[in-house]
């Protein structure tokens, strides 16, 4: 059976890295401007995130303005939502299922097998979380490398990594680690949580009728 003190802090990192999921794909800091090359230095610096894109201007001011239409985006920004969205659909399940599942927690009966088995359950979940996230971070990444190396890219167009897509790798990696602890709390084969009792050995005793007859026979 899984300690308990590992199903604690599999459960903190992968909550701790489900927040910063929900952070990062709030975030507009996904693709920032780049600079290098030829590219001129202006006093504004332009992002864009999964849902707006925004403008910093250099005196601090900052203007954001959402997608006017779903279907005016590319492919890759399109399928980065959807996995956002179901990761974080499916961590959200993962916490409720791990909460009940955990030996910390008086949800779920008292049957440590079974409180087990749902502990796994949520661990699995988590990493299905952590791989969906991931997955859709690095679908987007791939895409700002393949137009920043292109040459016909034009250079005031090109982007590089902004700051939600690391926060987003960083959490999609606790995620996947707090999964992978909850998932150890899968219970031995044939193990029922309880110590193993065996039945008391009886003590040969000669009988007593036996031992006075053969008392008997020598007087």
């Amino acid at each position: 059976m899984a300690n308990a003190g590992l199903q604690i802090l599999g459960f903190a990192l992968a909550l701790l890295g489900w927040v910063a999921v929900v952070a990062s794909t709030i975030m507009p800091q996904w693709k920032m401007s780049s600079y290098a090359g030829d590219n001129i230095i202006t006093a504004q610096a332009v992002y864009q995130g999964l849902w707006m894109n925004c403008v910093f201007q250099s005196t601090g001011q900052i203007q954001c303005k959402v997608y006017d239409s779903i279907l005016a985006l590319g492919g890759s920004l399109q399928a980065t939502r959807a996995l956002m969205v179901v990761g974080i659909v499916v961590g959200v399940l993962a916490v409720g299922i791990s909460t009940v599942g955990m030996k910390c927690t008086k949800c779920g009966g008292d049957d440590k097998v079974r409180k087990s088995r749902i502990a796994m359950g949520g661990g699995v979940a988590f990493i299905l979380a952590g791989l969906c996230v991931l997955i859709g971070a690095s679908w987007l990444g791939n895409e700002i490398v393949r137009d920043f190396y292109n040459p016909l890219t034009p250079v005031n167009t090109k982007y590089e990594f902004g700051s939600a897509i690391f926060v987003n790798w960083a959490g999609a990696a606790l995620v996947l680690i707090g999964g992978g602890m909850l998932s150890c709390s899968c219970p031995k084969k044939g193990g029922s949580g309880y110590p193993a009792s065996y039945p008391k050995s009886k003590a040969r005793s000669r009988p007593a009728a036996s031992a006075a007859g053969s008392n008997k026979e020598f007087v």
